[in-house]
């Protein structure tokens, strides 16, 4: 079991298949979330905003690429509330933390605050991304897994378990991988992060299981190391 964990939500995944928020969605994970709280363990999460918006995609559409990554990390902000709702509404003492500061909805990150408020028994939730453009969530999860010492980061796929040679959506022979390394993932270059998050995890020997958030309690046996899964690290 781990003691400190950093989970990575998607935006896509609080969706459901749908637009926004799947209130089920988040009632489920706030349950499991809290069961892993319960067990001890001192749990952070970051979240992105697919749902809503994502500023390469409104690069396309003629917005300027820093407006529309700042629209993006807004973005990941209003989820972050919504797993905070869901999470207080399970009985679980939360504090959500933002790289941009906007002090009437949640509290600005300080590394040593956060540390602090895990320390006391909160969840903490980041939102904001890491504040800056051109940096994506996966970026901000290697980058705040750091800072806070993480044992790993919990990567929850939509729909997926793990790292496949190709993607088994298209290809039902993709093959699934139980461990590979950081330099495995660069060199096949298979897309479950960004190469910034890759870099960073990688010389930093973080952790990284990777593995499919839609199977019911599959956050607890991550945690327990019972889930089907993919193993990232540097060769342990």
């Amino acid at each position: 079991m781990y003691k400190r964990v950093l989970l990575k939500l998607s935006g896509e995944a609080l969706a459901g298949g749908g637009k926004n928020f799947d209130p089920e969605v988040l009632h489920n994970l706030a349950l499991q979330i809290k069961e892993v709280h319960e067990l001890g363990v001192e749990v952070a999460i970051v979240v992105g905003g697919g749902n809503f918006i994502r500023g390469k995609q409104l690069a396309d559409l003629g917005i300027d690429r820093v407006q529309g990554d700042h629209m993006g990390m807004l973005a990941t902000i209003i989820n972050a509330l919504a797993v905070q709702s869901a999470l207080e509404s399970a009985g679980v003492d939360t504090r959500v933390m933002t790289s941009i500061e906007i002090q009437r909805v949640a509290e600005p990150y300080i590394q040593r605050r956060a540390v602090h408020h895990l320390e006391k028994g909160y969840v903490i939730i980041f939102g904001g991304g890491t504040g800056n453009p051109f940096f994506s969530t996966d970026t901000c999860a290697a980058l705040r897994a750091n800072e806070i010492k993480a044992d790993v980061i919990l990567m929850a796929k939509n729909g997926v378990d793990g790292v496949y040679d190709s993607d088994p959506r298209k290809n039902p022979d993709a093959v699934r991988y139980d461990h590979m390394t950081y330099k495995d993932l660069l060199n096949k270059d298979l897309a479950v992060m960004d190469s910034t998050a890759t870099s960073m995890c990688m010389d930093n020997h973080m952790e990284l299981l990777v593995f499919n958030m839609n199977e019911p309690g599959n956050i607890v046996k991550a945690v327990r190391g019972e889930a089907v899964c993919t193993v990232i690290n540097n060769g342990k």
